[in-house]
């Protein structure tokens, strides 16, 4: 039996390779960049247009959805941290084929209320599924059957606003990050049995007082901010990436105030770049593009561009170029040849500079808050915002045309996949299928359930999501009635039912 079992994946291998079949697999796709090869993304859309379907998520969680064959998972968790689930979608219906309990959390932690306790997105490859939790626990599950092969809740840490970095899977080794408040770590385990092949703690020694110092704090002040949140200044969220560079693999580990490189054989220490300011709070994943790695350094918001080439401390000799201008803290930058695009958490300014030489060449206001990282697609670039708005931008040296402005029912903090020719997106509430030539009807969208977080928030997001769910449902019987695929009559009456049925 287990000799078929291995026969069957091995043939799928085999047949995804022959096929050229490419798998969202990962936090920002199959290279950890953002980028993708698919040509037929539906460029406008809506919540009727050009939707495959929408299916609601239960409970809370920010990780963006993986995507293999004909499966999306993704995870979620009651919002007290008490249970954490993994949950697979089919791709071709949007129907629930997975929803696993994987772990019960005994002592959860109160969380940030913009991070909650399932923000790590999973790695998936064939037949398995890697979810992490952060200190919460790490688990792989058979992605047929849904049966939790082995989890690990003795990896621990002190994260203070909740887990985030994500797990990254090579050859037979599971990568994962710890960067709290009291310990920070690498670990690397078997992915098959879930135990450990070494740990790394991390070995920063920067001095936290100087460099408030540096921002021009007083003593009382910073003595204050050290009193109410010590350790503050170690933290991290980022994801690591595995590069390989002059023949040889490298980690590359974004941690808090210090940019590591590791041998992803042995945890040993390569070259590390230490980040000035206010250099915690890292959430972006570093890329390796034209000779360089590009990171940031969280609240600093520094953006560097490193040659990996070096040995020991390279913060004096390897930083190739540096900036500060528009630099997020959350959402991770795209490369596309000499480009480098990013956009500002807050306001939606969309910068790009030269890759090589760091220099500004264009810079466009968007709007809205941008968490989610942005997606690059056959010369587009897709930007999504926790105001729902997804706005695609021409990946251009000159100043962008803007091809679409799409609105949704929808705050958008998770990043998007893709699969084939669909955009799978996640909202704080459901998951989306975008694909050209697919129509939900104005029924349906009257049918959208919005689950609601808290007590206080439900006379306001109730009648906030009901006055969105009758706009758009408006909008579309108008485009109905103009294509004479209704009469106004009719458009009327479905309008009046929705309305008067909320």
């Amino acid at each position: 039996m287990a000799k078929a079992t291995l026969t069957c994946i091995l043939l799928a291998a085999i047949q995804s390779a022959a096929f050229g079949e490419v798998h969202w697999n990962q936090f920002r796709g199959p290279d950890g960049n953002g980028n993708s090869t698919a040509k037929n993304l539906p460029v406008e859309f809506d919540e009727t247009k050009n939707v495959r379907w929408k299916t609601a998520i239960h409970d809370q969680g920010w990780s963006s959805p993986v995507v293999w064959g004909d499966q999306i998972w993704l995870t979620s968790g009651r919002k007290d941290g008490t249970e954490l689930f993994a949950i697979c979608v089919d791709l071709e219906s949007g129907r629930v084929v997975h929803d696993v309990k994987v772990l019960d959390v005994a002592d959860p932690r109160m969380e940030y209320s913009q991070n909650p306790h399932a923000c790590s997105t999973p790695f998936i490859e064939q037949g398995r599924l890697y979810v992490h939790y952060g200190s919460y626990g790490t688990a792989c599950i058979d992605t047929g059957s849904g049966k939790i092969i082995w989890k690990r809740q003795d990896l621990r840490c002190n994260h203070r606003v909740g887990p985030a970095s994500s797990p990254i899977v090579s050859d037979n080794t599971l990568f994962l990050q710890f960067d709290g408040v009291d310990v920070q770590y690498v670990a690397a385990l078997n992915k098959n049995t879930g135990d450990t092949i070494w740990t790394k703690d991390r070995e920063v020694n920067t001095d936290f007082a100087s460099k408030l110092r540096e921002q021009g704090l007083t003593r009382s002040a910073i003595e204050g901010a050290l009193a109410k949140k010590p350790g503050d200044n170690r933290k991290s969220y980022a994801t690591p990436t595995l590069i390989e560079y002059d023949g040889k693999q490298q980690l590359i580990s974004p941690g808090a105030e210090v940019l590591f490189s590791y041998d992803p054989r042995t945890g040993n220490e390569l070259w590390r770049v230490e980040y000035t300011g206010w250099a915690w709070n890292v959430a972006c994943r570093p890329i390796l593009a034209n000779g360089l790695v590009y990171a940031t350094s969280g609240l600093g918001n520094g953006l560097f561009g490193v040659r990996p080439n070096g040995n020991r401390n390279v913060t004096t000799t390897h930083v190739a170029w540096s900036s500060r201008r528009g630099v997020p803290n959350m959402s991770s930058p795209i490369i596309v040849d000499d480009l480098l695009f990013m956009v500002a958490d807050s306001g939606g300014i969309v910068t790009c500079l030269n890759a090589f030489d760091g220099k500004q060449i264009w810079r466009k206001r968007l709007n809205g808050d941008h968490w989610a990282s942005p997606v690059y697609v056959n010369g587009k670039i897709y930007f999504s915002s926790k105001q729902g708005e997804v706005v695609v931008l021409t990946a251009s040296k000159n100043e962008p045309d803007v091809l679409a402005r799409n609105q949704l029912t929808a705050e958008f903090i998770a990043s998007p996949a893709v699969a084939n020719d669909s955009l799978v997106m996640r909202s704080t509430t459901h998951l989306y299928c975008f694909a050209n030539g697919y129509e939900r009807t104005a029924e349906q969208v009257s049918a959208d359930v919005y689950p609601l977080r808290n007590d206080r928030e439900k006379k306001t997001t109730k009648r906030k999501t009901e006055d969105e769910k009758l706009k758009v449902l408006s909008a579309r019987l108008k485009e109905l009635v103009k294509n004479g695929k209704l009469t106004g009559q009719e458009a009327q009456e479905l309008y009046r039912s929705a309305a008067g049925s909320k």
